[in-house]
């Protein structure tokens, strides 16, 4: 995946210095800011419950911030009612006009329709149906873009020029920032002894605001961002030391496929958080499946790659008390079918075995007996004799399984080549 350098010249210096137009733009996210927000969210967003993630954790130090179960499902409605609040009577009257992947659009549509206010939301015509209706039940006219949520950035962009509407951006603004800061303020009020905070990034609103309140407060407090590794935007910019923007983006997670990071959050981010990782789509189909099994709770990509790069051992946080802010809930049904299956397959929990064996009575109920024997079940079978590429006498029986762990299927394979069949191969 190519990447480009974004020129600007509000870079950090060699020395560390910022220019003074975007030190007075984080100026803009002040602590007091922060309070205010979440004194007008009262009526709003719920405070939502911080859980002990104990079936995750053999330590019991993992917890989970629940933003997946906050009105609109996601914690965007934090930011979003935020800045529409900010906006004077005559900005309200003109209408708002914003652009999102769906879960900005649903708080964007929250807050405008609660302020009598028209709302235009332009979300890319890949987004989930299910955000989509979500968005024009709540009072938005939706406008599909063809593309990525950066072409419906443009096209909001676009609109906005027009009418003379307001855009509301779903991260790169400081009353967007200050919203989403006050689950920081809940968090510290929640757990006081918390040692580590993770966040998903996209454009790195909810981290920018979450480490600004944590590290206001509590210092000490290490803040973690993650990414999926196929949009790995702030990722870079952080690690390069310079902003950069993405040709592509490719993740399911649909809520943190962004490009191009905020310029502000960039340098609230360099300022506040202590590292970025990134993690993969199995990695993060796999936290899913462990949030819905083990905890009783539906994440969405976005919202379940803290909780990956805690499982998969991305970050520092071993015997450390951890927050994951598993920031949104709204997952499409039609992907979380797909994700399921792909996580049961990353936990070593679903397989399937390629088992090349002599064409003769009785070969079926000996591997039969020895996946019997194992404790797997068998879901499938495929009796294949028309590859060319095999002997006349010889054929394929494909299975598939229903597994423990991946121990299981190493013992599987192990018992299969003891009893002479020496050509066994695993397909993920």
């Amino acid at each position: 995946m190519t990447k480009r350098v974004v020129p600007r010249k509000n870079r950090l210096s060699s020395l560390g210095e910022r220019k003074p137009f975007v030190f007075l733009e984080m100026n803009m996210v002040t602590l007091d800011r922060v309070y205010q927000a979440a004194f007008t969210l009262k009526e709003v967003a719920r405070k939502t419950d911080l859980i002990a993630a104990e079936k995750l954790s053999a330590d019991g130090n993992l917890f989970l911030k629940t933003e997946n179960l906050q009105t609109t499902g996601s914690f965007k409605v934090r930011g979003a009612y935020f800045k529409i609040s900010q906006l004077t009577q005559e900005e309200k009257e003109k209408g708002i006009v914003a652009c999102s992947a769906g879960n900005h659009a649903q708080g964007v549509a929250l807050a405008a329709t609660r302020m009598k206010t028209r709302s235009v939301v332009c979300m890319p015509d890949s987004a989930p149906i299910m955000k989509i209706e979500s968005t024009k039940a709540l009072g938005a006219e939706v406008c599909l873009v063809k593309g990525t949520y950066d072409d419906a950035h443009d096209k909001a962009v676009e609109l906005q020029k027009e009418t003379g509407m307001t855009f509301i951006h779903p991260y790169d603004d400081p009353d967007v920032i200050a919203g989403q800061g006050t689950i920081g303020l809940e968090i510290l009020e929640q757990l006081s002894d918390v040692e580590a905070v993770v966040v998903p990034v996209g454009g790195g609103g909810l981290i920018a605001g979450v480490a600004f309140a944590i590290k206001s407060l509590k210092p000490e407090c290490k803040v973690y961002g993650v990414q999926a590794a196929g949009a790995a935007s702030m990722y870079n910019s952080f690690h390069d030391h310079k902003r950069e923007v993405l040709d592509q983006v490719s993740t399911f997670a649909d809520g943190i496929a962004v490009k191009n990071p905020g310029e502000l959050t960039f340098e609230m981010i360099n300022q506040y958080v202590d590292d970025i990782v990134t993690v993969t789509e199995d990695e993060t189909a796999a936290a899913i499946l462990a949030l819905m099994e083990k905890q009783k709770v539906v994440a969405e990509g976005a919202g379940a790659v803290p909780v990956a790069a805690v499982l998969f051992d991305k970050l520092p946080v071993r015997g450390k008390k951890t927050v994951c802010v598993v920031s949104g809930g709204n997952i499409d049904v039609n992907i979380l079918s797909r994700v399921i299956t792909r996580g049961l397959v990353m936990s070593g929990r679903n397989t399937t075995l390629m088992i090349a064996l002599t064409d003769k009575p009785g070969q079926l109920q000996v591997v039969s007996e020895i996946v019997a024997s194992c404790g797997a079940n068998v879901v499938s079978v495929y009796h294949d004799r028309s590859d060319t590429n095999m002997a006349i006498s010889d054929c394929y029986l494909r299975l598939g399984l229903e597994t423990r762990d991946r121990e299981q299927i190493n013992e599987i394979i192990k018992k299969l080549h003891e009893a002479g069949f020496s050509r066994v191969k695993e397909y993920s």
